[in-house]
Formats: C-alpha cells, sequence, structure tokens
C-alpha cells in the first residue's frame, strides 16, 4: 500500500527523543541512556536529534530478541 501525502501529515516520520520514549513506554532518562548506547538510533538535523519511526520499530525488536534470549 502507497502512501500518500495526507497520510505522512497525520503521522510523523520522525520523533523527538522525550516522543519516541512515550511511544516505547520507556521514561526520557531511559530513552536518552539508550541513544548513547547506541540502542535506540536517531538522526541529526541541524543540532537536534530526531527519531525515525523506523528506528523506533528496531527497538522495539531489538528489546523483544532480547527478552526471548532471557527467558
Amino acid at each position: 500500500m502507497a502512501l500518500t501525502a495526507a497520510d505522512n501529515v497525520t503521522q510523523p516520520r520522525l520523533y523527538k527523543i522525550e516522543d519516541a520514549a512515550k511511544l516505547c513506554g520507556v521514561g526520557r532518562s531511559m530513552a536518552y541512556e539508550e541513544v548513547r548506547l547506541g540502542r535506540l538510533r536517531t538522526v541529526r538535523i541541524g543540532r537536534r536529534r530526531l527519531v525515525p519511526l523506523k528506528y523506533i520499530d528496531e527497538y522495539v525488536e531489538l528489546l523483544m530478541r532480547e527478552s526471548e534470549t532471557s527467558s
């Protein structure tokens, strides 16, 4: 299914780290720590660090894999 311009307006593709934390269900400090560790990847636009939706999905998949191996 192809995305239209209207779809892009309703769901952002880039999130502030605080917003990405909310989507992942973790706190702000934890999100920044995960960024520092390289587990939650970001992109830079000027001085801002933003998290693409794709990287949020990858982070959730990482957490799921870790959960499966520790069980």
